[in-house]
């Protein structure tokens, strides 16, 4: 394997009442097992029926990836491929401290922040999924009360990719604007660059943000310098045809890049 296409989206498990899941889960798995992707990372896929639902939808991507949790995959984090996967871990990331300043719900969306690793079968190749706590404050200055924890959870990422000297693909939803310090910093620190060189669109549709809030590019693709970026693209970008309407299928935008690996040593 010299190439591999990588996708990630978050598919929008919370709220889990009202949104039209179950159609939106399958119609989500339909395009994908039509795709020509390898590997999809998904977020918030937090109960097994809808895990269920999205395995159904998609036979042509035969390998999971997760870890198992009461209720549903650790963290809401899955991984579905066409190529047969190897060792897989779940670590969460660090969560508020005791006198953090913030809100009891942006606490409590703090234990679902996690790290999914999951290696590729022989290969020196391994994709981490990741959803980071939100910033709901919208406000990506050095002295906004998220940024200490999101900080903190980009250390820990940084910390996880150097790690291991294995080539290294990091998708996931950061909930942090590219428009923050905290990207170039996590870049320095890992050795991880942007795969779409920092041209990628907002990735959250504004009909899901309050009145006069501004969207951002959240929902990032990260490789480590020994793969070549061929090519980079949107996914889900425009309303699709539900029984009920047409709608978004999640509220946030995919993200795919089509990637060169470094050929295997013997």
């Amino acid at each position: 394997m010299t190439r591999l296409t990588v996708a990630t989206l978050n598919i929008r498990g919370l709220p889990l009442k009202g949104t039209r899941m179950a159609e939106r889960f399958g119609a989500i798995a339909s395009e994908l097992n039509t795709s020509d992707i390898d590997l999809i990372c998904l977020q918030e896929v937090f109960a097994y029926p809808h895990l269920a639902h999205l395995r159904r939808g998609m036979p042509t991507f035969p390998h999971l990836a997760y870890r198992r949790s009461v209720a549903g995959p650790a963290g809401g984090l899955v991984a579905l491929s066409r190529l047969p996967l190897a060792r897989t871990a779940y670590a969460r990331f660090p969560q508020p401290t005791r006198h953090s300043k913030l809100p009891t719900r942006a606490r409590f969306n703090a234990l679902h922040s996690g790290l999914l690793t999951t290696h590729l079968a022989d290969t020196r190749l391994r994709v981490l999924n990741i959803h980071l706590t939100a910033n709901t404050d919208g406000n990506w200055s050095e002295h906004n009360r998220f940024r200490p924890l999101q900080h903190t959870q980009l250390t820990a990422l940084a910390q996880a990719v150097t790690a291991d000297t294995c080539s290294t693909v990091v998708c996931g939803d950061f909930n942090i604007s590219r428009e923050s310090t905290l990207h170039p910093d996590l870049h320095q620190r890992s050795g991880l660059r942007d795969t779409f060189n920092g041209e990628c669109p907002p990735t959250f549709h504004p009909d899901y943000l309050p009145p006069g809030s501004t969207p951002h590019c959240i929902d990032f693709i990260l490789a480590t310098e020994s793969i070549q970026v061929d090519d980079a693209a949107l996914l889900f970008t425009d309303k699709h045809p539900l029984s009920t309407g047409p709608t978004h299928l999640s509220d946030h935008i995919g993200l795919q890049a089509r990637l060169e690996l470094p050929a295997p040593t013997n």
